[in-house]
């Protein structure tokens, strides 16, 4: 029997991601009603709270698309081989490999889409409900220091927000003001401060002066160096920094002599994405190895998958963490997990032919 390869490529490819699909929706699903749940009491209505829900959702898609990928797999494996199509397959001459083929391309083009359409997407969607949680924190707040030849300010917020105009807004605050010799001059305290271009203000603070005396002041202001942009770009954690801009904010940043190694492994890791995805889709093919040909224990091999995702979670996390704090190179710490998984994988499949 002879099966043409464009017509198999095709009908596969269409299996694979029909199972994808039913798996990414079960997962989404999940995700989706848990951040619901938790966004319904702070946010004004239930559409506006099902709105963010939705794009935190696409937050999270690099992260659980490789576990999704392989339980695709998994579940096309197990259709084939139930349906005793993978039998006509395999008898027509097709080793896993060429079955494998249709999986690898279809992983590798949604790997590409994720990283360089959804994560641009979903960043600039998400950067007007940015808050607290965007950012790297110290101390659970927002600190910024500034200082030129006739003083400088330290400025500490617990909370941040960026506004409709482009300013940030900044939430229960103390402004510390010294002079050039590092005397103390003033100590601001205000509820609500805007970063625009060029200085920070507000309508209402408390000011204290050398004396300790407080004072009630309106529409207190200073002069900073620091905008709306260059704060962000400092500030944010690299998660939500788009896969386009992060090259541009990694030199910027190693210009000012700011710490990169977490960009630089945001990076790489959306960069080899698709390569992750390559190495699941191959460790699912793996798992799905059977001689059966109607009692597939899908069950027991989709449990130990599912152990096995997690176990390769917690690696890639180690892996990450030593890019991170410089004991690995930042590349070799994106690129080495998917390369050992393809590796390891592939091993599986050549020994089992090889029984």
């Amino acid at each position: 029997m002879r099966i043409k390869p464009k017509i198999l490529t095709t009908f596969l490819a269409k299996r694979f991601l029909a199972s994808l699909g039913l798996v990414l929706l079960i997962i989404s699903g999940i995700i989706f009603a848990i951040t619901f749940v938790e966004k319904l009491p702070r946010e004004a209505s239930s559409l506006m709270a099902a709105n963010v829900a939705f794009f935190n959702l696409l937050e999270y898609i690099p992260l659980f698309l490789p576990i999704a990928v392989f339980m695709g797999t998994l579940l096309t494996s197990y259709n084939l081989t139930k349906s005793s199509e993978s039998v006509i397959i395999s008898g027509a001459g097709i080793s896993p490999w060429q079955k494998m083929k249709p999986f690898l391309i279809t992983a590798f083009i949604i790997g590409i889409f994720t990283t360089c359409i959804v994560n641009p997407y979903t960043v600039k969607k998400n950067a007007v409900n940015i808050n607290i949680k965007n950012f790297n924190l110290s101390d659970n707040a927002i600190w910024i220091r500034e200082s030129n030849d006739d003083g400088s300010f330290i400025m500490r917020a617990k909370g941040v927000k960026q506004a409709k105009d482009g300013n940030v807004i900044f939430s229960d605050v103390f402004v510390l003001l010294q002079d050039a010799n590092a005397r103390f001059l003033q100590r601001v305290e205000t509820k609500k401060l805007v970063l625009s271009d060029g200085k920070i203000s507000t309508k209402s603070a408390t000011v204290f002066g050398s004396d300790g005396i407080p004072t009630e002041t309106i529409d207190w202001s200073h002069a900073s160096k620091a905008t709306p942009k260059n704060f962000l770009e400092k500030h944010l954690k690299p998660d939500q920094i788009s896969f386009w801009q992060l090259p541009r904010m990694i030199r910027n940043m190693q210009q000012m002599g700011l710490p990169v190694r977490a960009h630089l492994i945001q990076f790489w890791t959306l960069l080899f994405l698709p390569l992750t995805l390559i190495a699941m889709t191959t460790l699912g093919t793996a798992f799905s190895q059977t001689r059966e040909r109607r009692n597939f224990s899908f069950g027991m091999k989709f449990s130990m998958g599912i152990m096995v995702c997690f176990i390769l979670y917690f690696v890639m996390n180690v892996f990450s963490a030593l890019g991170a704090s410089g004991a690995l190179p930042t590349i070799l710490a994106a690129g080495l997990p998917p390369l050992i998984i393809t590796t390891f994988a592939a091993m599986w499949i050549v020994s089992f032919e090889a029984i």
